[in-house]
């Protein structure tokens, strides 16, 4: 898996590329995790993300609660229709906020 960053003032987006799964996710996980440390307010680019599994769920889940417990927020942006269907069926659609595009996930930390 390929994990790319880049930074927009005061909130990190980060693009993984591929399948977030019980092999992938791990690696995932470490990385949303450091970028924790420097940043509050983070944006997940899924829009090179072709598939999501219950343990990539799992790092959105154990992300999202540690960014909002330290005054932040993960929200999602350019989710496929399938992966945004696996978030919909679980529930995740509920506790993370999705965004069409990137721009629109970072803009809406200002409002």
């Amino acid at each position: 898996m390929e994990i790319n960053m880049t930074v927009n003032g005061t909130t990190c987006i980060i693009t993984p590329g591929g399948q977030v799964d019980a092999l992938t996710s791990p690696k995932l996980n470490e990385y949303f995790q450091e970028k924790l440390i420097e940043y509050h307010n983070l944006v997940g680019d899924l829009s090179k993300v072709d598939f999501i599994s219950s343990a990539g769920l799992r790092v959105l889940l154990a992300t999202v609660k540690d960014a909002r417990r330290s005054g932040g927020d993960l929200r999602l942006a350019g989710v496929k229709d399938d992966v945004k269907k696996v978030l919909s069926v679980s529930g995740f659609d509920q506790i993370l906020k999705i965004y069409p595009d990137v721009q629109s996930a970072i803009t809406s930390y200002s409002e």
